[in-house]
């Protein structure tokens, strides 16, 4: 199929008409510069019009900046659905169930951090498992790892890793209460339970950054970013092998039920079931014992970071300012209230690598951030940098509340291990100051800056389009890689 051509709506807003495609229930929208909606690949196009096409799909199917060819939808898709006539897909969650991102702060400055750097992370690399396999030091039996899929964050904080203001920091308070284990399989128990407080691989990373351009103080410093040259630490991961096997598993059972409730869809990728329909309820409640499971894993890397920032400068984390700012959720379906037509309305909103945005006065926005708006962790490579937004009301009525959640692929990972290799990016990495430890000199290759887009170009893109706002830019300074 030849490329659509595609409406201009603004400078960064472009649509795809419902005549593109037959089937299509809604049009499709693209949030992108001119610059980034040209180096979009074809497979971006047909995925965003093939989600157009699913059942009980509301205004309109959507494509982020980062975004790029994906299983089923593309990452960084969006797209929300009725509750009563709509679907639940794996294709529109993800694998890697709540991928997302984490960042605390710290009341040290680059210049008490620099010279420590490679102890820094050496120590980290040590203290947080790493790479394909890896197991983290918190030992589980099946009980207990699935009281943790039931209860997420809170679990890690009652048995001593963290403070209880984390869980206020964390999108969700932490946890999704719908959460049911027995809804999970006994193969993706297995797979996860040894996993917690461990990065994995891929694009997984744990970077210390320092505050290199602050675009607005005054939300700034209510998350708590006081000045440039200040110390924060950035960490990316998911739910590992647990979440990727609740979203195998109940893949293969969509693809079983579709005929018997009707549905056909352009991509099998796309396999999806009815919301209301027991299938579709078995997933959801499953999802979320993915979603708390990854929002444990993150928490008890939070903790063995404190640990390893108290160790290295002999003060207590308290001491040196170490607070969550917050967590935010990638590859989730979320029961959310929105305006639509005028009436508030509860809609299951699918964020496919994208992130949500919640604009000032949200109540599911933390107390302390309820005047700003939701903050919005973007990670970029770790090369490049990567940015603290803000969400806005304008996300609320356009979006449903969603942005970008990176920098996005410009290519595959086995054509980024041909371009680059490992050992050569470290070295000019070091030459540059930026520290990187890793497990493999292959996956280093796969993450080269070069092989993303320009995270400049994508967040100006959110910025301009009014779905975010940018508030700091962090550049990089060590880095622990997957």
């Amino acid at each position: 199929m030849a490329p659509p051509e595609l409406k201009k709506v603004s400078d960064t807003v472009w649509e795809i008409p419902k005549t593109f495609k037959q089937g299509m229930h809604v049009p499709a929208r693209i949030y992108a510069t001119e610059k980034l909606v040209k180096e979009m690949d074809d497979g971006v196009y047909n995925q965003v019009t093939n989600v157009a096409c699913l059942p009980g799909i509301l205004k309109y199917a959507y494509c982020m900046p980062d975004g790029h060819w994906g299983y089923g939808f593309p990452i960084g898709g969006v797209a929300a659905f009725d509750v009563e006539k709509g679907i639940i897909s794996p294709g529109g969650i993800g694998f890697d169930i709540n991928c997302g991102m984490r960042l605390l702060t710290t009341n040290l400055t680059l210049k008490d951090v620099r010279p420590r750097i490679k102890e820094l992370v050496d120590n980290l690399f040590q203290r947080v498992p790493a790479g394909v396999g890896s197991t983290g030091f918190v030992k589980l039996n099946r009980q207990q790892f699935r009281e943790i899929t039931e209860t997420g964050a809170r679990w890690c904080i009652e048995q001593g890793y963290g403070w209880e203001e984390d869980l206020k920091m964390t999108e969700e308070d932490g946890v999704m209460k719908g959460a049911d284990a027995s809804k999970v399989s006994d193969r993706a128990i297995k797979r996860g339970m040894e996993q917690i407080g461990t990065l994995g691989s891929g694009n997984h990373y744990l970077e210390i950054q320092y505050a290199k351009d602050i675009n607005d103080a005054e939300t700034a410093k209510a998350f708590g970013i006081t000045e440039t040259e200040q110390i924060v630490i950035m960490f990316h991961c998911g739910s590992r092998g647990f979440g990727h096997q609740i979203g195998t598993d109940y893949l293969q059972t969509f693809l079983n039920v579709m005929p018997k409730y009707g549905i056909k869809v352009l991509d099998r990728e796309l396999a999806c079931a009815p919301f209301r329909s027991r299938e579709g309820q078995d997933y959801f409640a499953a999802m979320q014992c993915g979603i708390n499971m990854s929002f444990a894993n993150r928490q008890v890397i939070l903790h063995r970071i404190r640990e390893v920032f108290s160790k290295v400068f002999g003060r207590s984390a308290e001491d040196m300012g170490m607070h969550q700012v917050y967590d935010v959720a990638h590859n989730t379906a979320k029961l959310e209230k929105h305006k639509l037509d005028g009436q508030t309305k509860e809609v299951l909103v699918h964020r496919k690598g994208s992130t949500r945005a919640f604009g000032p006065g949200r109540e599911e926005v933390p107390e302390k951030y309820r005047s700003v708006g939701q903050p919005i962790i973007i990670g970029g490579s770790m090369e490049t940098g990567s940015y603290l937004l803000a969400g806005t009301s304008k996300a609320m009525e356009e979006t449903f509340g969603s942005t970008c959640h990176g920098s996005g692929r410009t290519m595959s990972r086995a054509r980024a291990k041909q371009l680059y290799r490992g050992d050569r990016l470290i070295q000019d990495m070091a030459k540059r100051g930026i520290y990187v430890k890793s497990v493999s000199m292959s996956g280093v290759a796969e993450e080269a800056g070069g092989a993303y887009k320009d995270i400049d170009e994508v967040i100006n893109a959110v910025h301009q389009a009014g779905i975010s706002k940018k508030v700091v830019k962090l550049a990089p300074i060590g880095n622990v890689k997957g």
